[in-house]
Order: C-alpha cells, then sequence, then structure tokens
C-alpha cells in the first residue's frame, strides 16, 4: 500500500460521517489553477487537475460534492498564510475561520523553488497551514508538486518534496505524492507544456491520483453511501 493510502486510511478516524454536502477547497500555485502553455502563451486552461476531481467526485457522488479551485499562479505557501502576495486577501488564520469546506488540499513547491526559498521555510509555512486547518475543523490533505524536466531545478524541488512529506508524516494529515507517481512514469517529460505546467493529459492523471486519496474521506464524511 502507497504512504498516500495508508495515511488516508490512518485519516478516516477522524473525519466526522453523516455530512449531507461536502466541500473540497484546492490551494495552490499556478500548477492548482490550471495553467498550460500552448502556441507560444501560457493560461489557464478548463482541462486542469481541479476540473477533472471535481468530474470523478460528481460521478461517484452527485450534487453532494463540489470542488473549489482557489489556485492563484506565481503564489507560495507563506503567501497564502501571510495573506501576501497575488490575489493577496485575509491572513489564512482568518480565511480559514470563514472556509465552509470541510476538505482543504495544498498544492505548492515550484515556486518556492523559484522565488529561492529555503526548505524550512516552506516547512514552516505548510505546518503552519496545516495546523490552522485542523484547528478550524477541516481535514488538511497535502500535494507534492509534479516534477520539473529541468535537472537542476527539479533537484531542489525534490528538497521541498520531501518538506511535504515531512509534514504530512509529522501532523498525520493525507498525502498525495504526485512527484513520486509522476517521475515513475515513462516519458513523463512529454506530458509538460513547459518547465513547469502540465498538459491537459497529466493533469487528468494527477486528479485520478487526487481522487484515490479524496474519495475514500469523502465517503466517510457522506455517512459511507455514494
Amino acid at each position: 500500500m502507497s504512504i498516500a493510502a495508508v495515511t488516508a486510511t490512518a485519516s478516516l478516524h477522524g473525519v466526522a460521517a453523516g455530512t449531507r454536502q461536502v466541500l473540497i477547497e484546492a490551494y495552490g500555485d499556478s500548477t492548482t489553477l490550471g495553467i498550460t502553455c500552448r502556441n507560444g502563451g501560457c493560461g489557464p486552461q478548463t482541462e486542469n487537475a481541479v476540473t477533472f476531481l471535481q468530474d470523478q467526485m460528481h460521478d461517484a457522488h452527485g450534487e453532494r460534492v463540489s470542488v473549489t479551485n482557489l489556485g492563484i499562479g506565481g503564489t507560495m505557501a507563506t503567501q497564502l498564510l501571510g495573506g501576501t502576495g497575488r490575489g493577496a486577501g485575509l491572513p489564512w488564520s482568518e480565511r480559514i475561520t470563514a472556509s465552509r469546506a470541510q476538505i482543504v488540499t495544498f498544492n505548492y513547491g515550484i515556486n518556492e523553488v523559484m522565488q529561492n526559498q529555503t526548505p524550512e521555510q516552506f516547512y514552516e509555512a505548510e505546518t503552519a497551514l496545516v495546523k490552522a486547518a485542523r484547528a478550524q475543523g477541516k481535514l488538511p490533505v497535502l500535494e507534492t508538486s509534479n516534477p520539473m524536466p529541468d535537472g537542476r531545478r527539479n533537484a531542489r524541488l525534490a528538497e521541498m518534496v520531501a518538506m511535504t512529506r515531512r509534514v504530512a508524516a509529522e501532523q498525520h494529515v493525507p498525502l498525495v505524492d504526485q512527484f513520486a507517481y509522476i517521475t515513475g512514469l515513462p516519458a513523463w517529460q512529454t506530458m509538460m507544456s513547459d518547465g513547469a505546467h502540465p498538459k491537459p493529459e497529466l493533469y487528468r492523471l494527477k486528479a485520478q491520483q487526487d481522487f484515490r486519496v479524496l474519495d475514500p474521506l469523502v465517503t466517510r464524511m457522506l455517512g459511507g453511501n455514494s
């Protein structure tokens, strides 16, 4: 059994059953937002991992589950925590208090590499995000970034990925290890649209990994009935 599956199974014990509706909020960078580059330009596409995940949840549970895409391009976990940077809003402690979501997912790491943040800074930010979410009764789910084709940047990204795995293990929250999964795919680089952003076919595969971890949690929240 994968680390993600083990962690998700363990987390079921802390999930309340019997919820009529489940809202998942997906926080992250441009790979959450769903940017793809084509014909010399980059922009958000409807064929992204969050949309594909919503489709799978709808097929499994109907209208009882909704997934909201709150990804913002170019952002880092520290910015979500502090309410700074692009799309700046409330600090995370206030934002998560007002959130109606039962599950919140976090997908960061690439911009931490691009902005020369240290792994320790990333670790502290993700830990704080998870703790604040759980303090408000939310179920946090961590996601590692998809790999980057550039070898040097990918080596630095691997250090960020290690921090996400560490936070998941220490805080006992589910982990979707996209980095490990995609790295194991043959010729995964051909499914990237540039140095950071997947093509739609890779976003679809990412959504399948999200679903594998999230669906047992959602099913439990809905009382075990699909």
